[in-house]
């Protein structure tokens, strides 16, 4: 797995995709009983019955005064206390017969009121049912997808392991040699696998046997179908049938936050695991082998050796990223990086179907690697691309540069060193027009060019 670029501004490459595991310090943690021995934890609002020294306070309403009977008046015999009475009589009949007739009155309004009311219901309950109609119906809310659980065991039957040898000679001269483990998954039922390109790189280079291992144990010869270096993404092929391929999701609809998971072998010894976090961040450039640069996103979920090539998957199951790389400088932990699905799966259908990837831009020239600013400085020119060659019928030679020209801007972005050319070429595809700002002969001048599209001849050095 390649990292970024470490705090010297190096870039640095893992020994073949496995870090060595470095010596742990010792270290203690130490409990102070008596220290925690008379810490109470309480609630504030609580008080236990058997420490209260108070009595509960509760709600008791007042008494109302007892009224005494008041002493009875003496009745009066004379006859204008009759009067008085009959005349009482005829205004309480008089009042109830008024009372009577209001109350029909009074009942009649209330009556219409109600049959108003009705009425008004009806017509609001209507509208409201047609307002509802008229509008789309609400869809329920989305599910909450897998469980972690679910996850992982789908991915067993999708994840596998990727084993080489790479070669190399120790320090005493000898030859020797060394197994490389890695992760991949499985993109067809007939044995297509995508992983990335430096998981298998020593064995491309060097034709050496690839071997795939699935959950069960079972192993397999690989053949390597194609390889895109430049993307870091390679695919192999297995001779095996019924297998269950991944589920590819849409990287492009990725959200800052979002659950994820990652499955492979870290440092590969510990098959078959799964880390899980969030996306922390979209659209990082990082720079992974020769300071070529891959868009990629940002996960928090923990990323080892071994664990390179291996599938993110997202809540519902899917695949939406391929675990390639971490920033692994002494003290950071949490950063990881993985290429979007949709780019790793365009390059893969490519890579099986034509054999390399389509629509690359491809400029046509041969860049010298030495010129440097100790160049430029000894010469007085300009930092830049130098070029040495230009390929015969290309859109460069068409455009009009010549061996000897310095690039020194590409699209207004500026070129310092043929690296930088390299980076900036990769940000266009086969088609596309760009402005070349270069120096010749003492004077800096401009010109279009129109770029054609790679295929595997064309050289990596000529942009």
């Amino acid at each position: 797995m390649f990292v970024p670029e470490d705090e010297a501004g190096e870039v640095r490459e893992e020994n073949s995709g496995v870090d060595a595991v470095p010596e742990t310090e010792t270290s203690e943690y130490h409990f102070n009983r008596d220290q925690y021995r008379e810490q109470v934890y309480a609630d504030a609002h609580y008080e236990p019955a058997d420490e209260s020294t108070v009595p509960p306070r509760y709600y008791e309403p007042p008494e109302r005064p007892v009224k005494e009977p008041k002493p009875k008046k003496e009745k009066s015999g004379s006859g204008w206390g009759k009067l008085i009475a009959v005349t009482l009589i005829a205004a309480l009949l008089g009042g109830m017969l008024g009372a009577a007739l209001t109350g029909g009155a009074l009942n009649k309004r209330m009556d219409a009121m109600e049959q108003n009311l009705a009425e008004n219901s009806q017509a609001l309950a209507s509208a409201m049912e047609e307002q509802q109609s008229s509008q789309p119906l609400a869809l329920p809310a989305a599910g909450e997808g897998m469980t972690a659980a679910q996850i992982y065991e789908q991915a067993c039957r999708q994840v596998v392991g990727v084993t080489t040898e790479v070669t190399y000679t120790n320090f005493f001269g000898m030859t020797s040699s060394s197994a490389v483990s890695g992760s991949g998954f499985i993109i067809s039922e007939d044995g297509y696998i995508l992983t990335n390109y430096h998981v298998i790189e020593s064995a491309d280079q060097g034709r050496l046997p690839v071997t795939v291992m699935t959950y069960d144990g079972t192993k397999y010869d690989a053949a390597i179908v194609g390889t895109e270096e430049a993307n870091d993404i390679a695919v192999l092929k297995i001779e095996a049938s019924g297998l269950t391929p991944v589920t590819f999701g849409d990287s492009n609809s990725l959200s800052v936050g979002d659950a994820v998971y990652a499955v492979g072998n870290p440092l590969g010894e510990l098959e078959f695991s799964m880390s899980t976090g969030h996306v922390s961040a979209l659209d990082r450039v990082i720079t992974t082998q020769e300071s070529e640069s891959i868009n990629m996103f940002q996960i928090d979920a923990a990323v080892n050796p071994g664990n390179s090539g291996g599938p993110v998957y997202n809540r519902l199951g899917q695949v939406v990223g391929v675990v390639t790389a971490k920033y692994s400088s002494t003290g950071v932990e949490g950063l990881g990086f993985a290429i979007p699905v949709n780019d790793a799966s365009s390059i893969a259908d490519d890579l099986i179907n034509k054999g390399y990837v389509t629509g690359k831009a491809y400029l046509g020239i041969w860049l010298d690697e030495r010129y440097d600013a100790m160049y430029a400085e000894y010469y007085n020119m300009p930092l830049g691309a130098y070029i040495r060659a230009v390929d015969q019928g290309s859109c460069a030679e068409k455009a009009g540069l010549q061996a000897g020209d310095i690039i020194t801007k590409l699209g207004g972005k500026e070129i310092s060193s043929y690296t930088d050319l390299k980076a900036a070429v990769r940000n266009y595809s086969a088609g596309d027009s760009a402005e070349v700002e270069y120096y010749r002969a003492g004077e800096m001048l401009t010109l279009t060019v129109v770029f054609d599209e790679a295929k595997p001849a064309s050289s990596v050095s000529a942009g």
